[in-house]
């Protein structure tokens, strides 16, 4: 008996894929199976070709398949598309009104019509014969339609069971065992991006929408008074991060999302972050340029530019989650280093990472709000005082015991514009003082994760969402996978202990010029070998796993 599935489902911008590909999703984790979601869609808001991969596994996944089981086509685009998908045993289920292929179908439009309802109900009927074909029980298929339906709750259901009815007379093609797992929540790495920083103290939120971060401000948005927060959609990005700033000045603990041509328009501002010294936590969603490039796609381009923008010497931290669940811990890490330094500390996402859904299990007693460096009231304050971390304690206005003086200008202790010689010195080594602290802070955490085998001598290195589809092929082929969380400061020590034995390292991207693998070799740490992909979409382990066997051969 099979107990891993991939099920496509496509059609055009409007028909409700995204939807579509969730209900799926939650049907399966109803039967006790781990999830992962890859969404690819155009930048169009009408036609277009959309489509979403749902992959179901009795085990961790973080990937998606090229090759699938079912085909579920809401036009003939998606047929015509995906065809090179199937195998021998896959099945093409199909609205009959809309498409002509081989295999299961069903009038979903007319049936939808018949009962006056709109076109994009009939993701509910693909689901509801996507449950027969299964073998599920109804009874599970409606309540997944109960759960992701907001409007015409009934009516949703009438389909769904007719689609089932009509579907389960021609016999199921599978049989989805329930397994013993319960489901898990399913969320994305925006939506845990969003969920680890409010837990870390987060309670405000300032965005211009811009993919893949926008779900972050829509999901926010959506959730704020029961998450106790507050979110602003400013006029621009240049408006966000002062927004932003100005908050932390006052002692509110913010972060702020983009995407790269929206952070292009933030660098001047970073800099004064690190001149001002003003916590400012930034979500860096990667997709492909240069400039306008593919608004909806993939990439991991934006590696020097999060660690280089910006101009003068200052510290700062640049991190990059791989799945849902470092995506909520290294939000929560960000927030407190951001606040623990007062720097700029940079979530460097991917749309991959961003918008895909993945099976989430959370330990939150691992995330809580770690307090900043406060001024004890005694003496007359100084913004910028001297120490040996290179950290000065806070106040903020409204304290009638402290002057608050923030200034994008070299300055003395008490924030003073100066340009005398001692004190510049005096100033830039107290900031070069706080980049040693950050290593130091760094050297205490989970910088670098491992998997697979450890006894192998060959190695496949990789960053951010990447990880996902280079571990499950590391477990297949007996290979070690090393993966810095933790891009600035690198974590030398720790990747030399990991990389010390290999005789082998392939450096795995999703980029045309192996940034990660630049980076690594400039501290040092020899790189072998690279497999790159550049086209806007990420690997899919088949795919990955057939590249790096070339790579063994």
């Amino acid at each position: 008996m099979r107990y891993e599935y991939s099920v496509l489902i496509g059609g055009q911008a409007g028909d409700g894929i995204k939807q579509a590909g969730n209900a799926i999703a939650r049907l399966f984790n109803r039967m006790g199976y781990w999830i992962f979601v890859y969404e690819d869609y155009p930048s169009l808001i009408r036609g277009g070709h959309n489509f979403a991969v749902v992959r179901a596994a009795p085990d961790r996944i973080l990937g998606h398949n090229d090759k699938i089981d079912v085909l579920v086509a809401l036009n003939q685009d998606t047929v015509e598309k995906h065809t090179w998908r199937l195998e021998e045993q896959s099945m093409v289920v199909f609205d009959s009104d809309a498409v002509k292929a081989d295999g299961l179908g069903l009038a979903m439009g007319q049936m939808v019509k018949s009962k006056g309802l709109p076109p994009i109900v009939r993701n509910t009927a693909a689901l509801g014969a996507l449950g027969a074909v299964f073998g599920l029980e109804l009874a599970t298929v409606e309540e997944v339609v109960r759960s992701a339906t907001r409007r015409q709750v009934e009516e949703n259901l009438q389909i769904a069971r007719e689609a089932y009815a009509e579907a389960g007379r021609l016999g199921h093609r599978f049989e989805v065992p329930r397994l013993e797992n319960a489901p898990k929540p399913l969320l994305n790495g925006n939506e845990a991006m969003a969920l680890g920083a409010v837990k870390a103290g987060m309670t405000l939120y300032v965005a211009y929408p811009m993919t893949p971060s926008s779900p972050l401000l829509h999901y926010l948005a959506a959730n704020a008074e029961r998450l106790n927060i507050t979110t602003i959609h400013p006029e621009s990005e240049i408006a966000v991060i002062g927004m932003a700033q100005g908050a932390a000045y006052a002692g509110v603990r913010t972060m702020l999302g983009t995407s790269g041509g929206g952070f292009a328009l933030m660098v001047e501002h970073l800099s004064l972050a690190g001149q001002a010294e003003i916590p400012t936590v930034i979500m860096l969603g990667q997709r492909p340029g240069p400039s306008t490039g593919m608004p909806t796609y993939t990439d991991q381009t934006d590696l020097f530019f999060a660690m280089y923008a910006g101009h003068g010497e200052f510290a700062r931290a640049v991190m990059a989650p791989g799945d849902a669940e470092e995506a909520f811990y290294l939000a929560g890490e960000a927030m407190n280093l951001a606040w623990k330094f007062q720097m700029p500390v940079i979530l460097l996402g991917d749309k991959e990472l961003c918008e895909s859904t993945f099976s989430t299990v959370l330990d939150e007693s691992k995330v809580g709000i770690e307090e900043a460096v406060l001024w004890d009231g005694e003496g007359e304050y100084e913004r910028y005082k001297r120490t040996e971390t290179g950290v000065s304690p806070l106040a903020f206005p409204g304290d009638e015991r402290a002057t608050v003086k923030l200034n994008s200008y070299e300055h003395d202790a008490k924030g003073i514009t100066t340009e005398e010689s001692p004190v510049v010195i005096e100033a830039r080594e107290q900031r070069l003082r706080k980049c040693k602290a950050v290593e130091a802070e760094v050297r205490t955490k989970e910088s670098v994760h491992t998997y697979g085998n450890e006894a192998s001598e060959t190695v496949l290195v990789t960053w951010g969402s990447t990880k996902g589809p280079v571990v499950e092929v590391a477990h297949r082929l007996g290979l070690k996978v090393v993966q810095p969380l933790y891009l600035m400061p690198l974590p030398v020590w720790e990747l030399e202990r990991q990389l010390g034995k290999a005789r082998r390292i392939i450096g795995v991207e999703v980029n045309s010029t192996a940034r990660l693998c630049t980076w690594l070799r400039f501290h040092g740490l020899p790189v072998d070998e690279t497999i790159l992909k550049y086209d806007g979409r990420p690997f899919a382990v088949d795919e990955l796993e057939e590249r790096v066997k070339g790579v063994l051969r």
